[in-house]
């Protein structure tokens, strides 16, 4: 049997308190869970990287926000080409961020506050440093080990061009050519994203049975289930053909190549790693879950995803995509709710994440020239209880409930996304977003790195962080992480959000109104002048100055018409 890792023993079984707060088969139906940025979060040891120490540090914190679970980006040793997603172990914890003692110490502490913890893992593709991959490049052609991956002959006299048109979605080739072990030029090997992310080839049944042992390895760590990276990936068409695409280019992510994403196998992977989590669940009754990054073109095929023997949820990128106009936000939820609802799931909301321009951002420069932060703000404050109202589940970006611009002018030198490096480019850079949060204080660290004061960040602080750092936002009620904080604990307290229905009411033009339940109301603005309130009397919670009878521009409103007992 081909071995993937260096045998890190028998995982212990970490305990679960009986009483944890959405301890249930259905927790992850309608909760809202914070994306926590291991790298950017918080710095335990002074040396300019976060870790999950760190987080452990600041599990208090999200627990006061009023977040159901935290999801934690990738931690296992890596050589961190692409921050952790290109994985050398599967079974262990990079030492930049500590270790599995650590590991096991954060679990078991955001479980006594009640907290999920779910683990990104990355099954599209492994690092070129993981012991399969060096072992593949030291065999030679036709090796076990070169099975594993996607290896192939390239074409013309020499084999001198790559077997096929692919290109990367960070940029170039999708394929590498390597020197054999006599010294010569030899086979080529796909990698979607970067050369030293390999893609693993999910036809050799050795890469399902090394994921069946990697997921319950950290199952039996306590974790509460896992995002799958890439999880439209996985299978390519198996004779490698070119690609269609016409219009990709040296420049563009080729990621509407049908060969290579989306292929019908990838559903036997996601039913059995539900098989997996349903069996761990049926022991103590505690859903474990699966939540994929499915990039397809259609909510339609979106739904295919989360049939109800697959994944358990699914992004839902449309509305992150979408841009600030009613009509369109009204499309995008209608398709979401027709057809990933129809499966038996719930949709899973996202605004911002560790790969997109952040909404404080990408709103301002939305119908008002080159940017009107001010805008932006007050969009991104609007489309903050947008989300939180709508049925389903939802995901937060840390420094989201913040109020963070993106950090648009990081130095070239200090870039460290590979998009930038393969393509020259800053147009897809993703740095902006990942940039270290601010804690306290009125200077860089700003709380961040715990220890010496001359610790850099990894990623520089602009100086304007001082304005959006968490002491002075926790001190002003009328910051984003109140109107955050106020608009989780409704969804707690409020029977008529979270899972349940949606039904529209008329409203002006530019304005969205609809109806949860029984009688609770929300409303979002989107244009800029004041309109009537589609319901009498104060908000029960709002993104801006609301005053009654008045929907103002770029806000959102929630009103209780009937409150529900409880």
């Amino acid at each position: 049997m081909l071995t993937a890792t260096t045998d890190h023993g028998v995982s212990p079984r970490i305990a679960r308190p009986a009483s944890s707060p959405g301890a249930s088969r259905n927790w992850w139906r309608d909760a809202v869970v914070y994306q926590v940025y291991v790298r950017s979060f918080l710095d335990s040891t002074g040396d300019g990287i976060g870790d999950l120490a760190g987080v452990r540090a600041g599990l208090p914190y999200l627990r006061k926000l009023g977040v159901d679970g935290i999801w934690l980006s990738p931690v296992y040793p890596s050589p961190q080409h692409d921050h952790g997603y290109d994985v050398a172990d599967y079974l262990d914890v990079d030492p930049v961020y500590g270790d599995l003692e650590e590991f096991d110490r954060l679990v078991a502490a955001a479980h006594r506050l009640g907290l999920k913890v779910v683990l990104d893992i990355v099954p599209n593709h492994c690092s070129s440093e993981h012991p399969w991959f060096r072992a593949a490049l030291a065999e030679g052609p036709g090796g076990p080990h070169r099975a594993l991956f996607h290896f192939a002959d390239g074409r013309g006299a020499e084999g001198e061009m790559p077997p096929n048109n692919w290109r990367a979605m960070f940029g170039g080739p999708a394929w590498s050519r390597v020197t054999e072990p006599g010294g010569e030029p030899g086979q080529w090997y796909l990698h979607l994203f970067t050369p030293e992310q390999p893609d693993l080839n999910w036809r050799d049944p050795a890469v399902a049975e090394h994921f069946d042992h990697v997921l319950r390895f950290w199952l039996d760590r306590g974790v509460d289930g896992f995002r799958v990276d890439v999880a439209a990936g996985l299978f390519k068409h198996p004779e490698l053909p070119d690609s269609p695409d016409p219009e990709a280019d040296e420049r563009t992510r080729d990621s509407v190549n049908p060969l290579a994403w989306n292929q019908p196998e990838v559903h036997g992977v996601w039913r059995r790693w539900r098989a997996l989590c349903d069996e761990y669940a049926e022991r103590d009754g505690l859903d474990r879950l699966l939540v994929g990054e499915v990039s397809v073109p259609t909510a339609r095929e979106h739904a295919k995803y989360v049939r109800p023997d697959e994944l358990h949820q699914a992004f839902f990128f449309h509305l992150l995509g979408a841009p600030w106009d009613a009509d369109t936000f009204r499309g995008v939820i209608e398709e979401a709710l027709r057809d990933i609802a129809g499966t038996g799931s719930t949709v899973t909301w996202v605004l911002n994440n560790h790969d997109q321009v952040r909404t404080v951002t990408r709103y301002a420069g939305e119908g008002s020239g080159p940017g009107n932060p001010g805008l932006g703000a007050a969009r991104a404050r609007a489309a903050a209880l947008l989300m939180l109202a709508l049925p389903g589940a939802a995901y937060v970006y840390q420094g989201e409930e913040l109020g963070l611009p993106e950090v648009v002018d990081l130095p070239d030198e200090v870039l460290t996304d590979p998009i930038f490096r393969r393509t020259g480019s800053r147009s897809r850079i993703r740095d902006g977003c990942r940039v270290p949060l601010p804690w306290s204080g009125h200077a860089s660290p700003f709380g961040f790195s715990s220890g010496a004061e001359e610790a850099r960040p990894w990623l520089p602080q602009p100086e304007w962080f001082a304005e959006h750092a968490t002491d002075r936002a926790l001190a002003d009620t009328r910051s984003f992480w109140h109107l955050y904080r106020d608009g989780l604990q409704l969804r707690r307290d409020l029977p008529q959000l979270g899972e349940g229905t949606l039904r529209w009411l008329e409203a002006p033009p530019e304005v969205l109104a609809f109806e949860r339940g029984d009688g609770l109301v929300c409303a979002v603005n989107f244009g800029t002048s004041p309109v009537p309130a589609p319901v009498p009397g104060t908000p029960l919670l709002a993104s801006g100055q609301c005053p009654d009878g008045t929907l103002p521009g770029s806000t959102a409103a929630w009103w209780v018409t009937d409150p529900a007992p409880r």
